[in-house]
């Protein structure tokens, strides 16, 4: 799998509404985990839409693990032209931050704003470009990633398309196992 694409539930959809929410370590960390075989494997490019959330976490994922392979890229594809025209200004800056450390910025529809079906085309695209799509995804709580599991559903009916999910009971463990962890350190202290 030479390129993948990362998406999931906004930060909305998970009840965060602070980048210093705990939960947002524990995504983080479970995409890597996910990442880092793949890289093993061939991953060269990752690609997001730029979606507030799992996505914009994906990116910081992929620039801290840029330092140990430079040759791992992100491409950030939005659905339309200026996505973060009415995001608050400190989320505006966040986002302009990641934009900025990409290695490629495109819109897929050359415009702003006009049509819900803009998010759909921008699902198509995506999953046509890349190889696998990685998800946060409970199957209980259908969200936003919902739409972009049905179009690799159906790619993978006719295509060899890896999906791979991280989902809430992934999270669990990785916070238990964290915990036994800092109790064990502490232990030996």
């Amino acid at each position: 799998m030479k390129t993948i694409a990362i998406s999931g539930y906004k930060a909305h959809e998970l009840g965060i509404f602070d980048q210093k929410h705990k939960g947002i370590y524990y995504i983080k960390k479970a995409i890597e985990t996910r990442i880092r075989p793949l890289i093993d494997e061939g991953l060269e490019w990752v690609i997001i839409s730029g979606q507030l959330g799992v996505e914009l976490w994906a990116a910081e994922v992929i620039f801290q693990l840029k330092q140990e392979f430079p040759q791992l890229q992100l491409a950030i594809l939005t659905p339309f032209l200026n996505q973060e025209e009415r995001w608050q200004d400190a989320t505006k800056t966040y986002y302009q931050e990641i934009i900025n450390q990409a290695d490629f910025v495109d819109s897929i529809t050359k415009r702003p704003y006009d049509n819900p079906l803009q998010l759909k085309q921008k699902n198509e695209f995506i999953i046509a470009k890349a190889d696998g799509l990685m998800l946060l995804y409970d199957e209980e709580k259908p969200g936003s990633p919902t739409y972009y599991l049905e179009v690799a559903k159906k790619r993978q009916m006719h295509d060899e398309f890896q999906v791979i999910f991280i989902t809430p009971t992934d999270l669990d463990l990785l916070v238990q196992e964290e915990q036994y962890n800092q109790f064990e350190s502490e232990g030996d202290s």
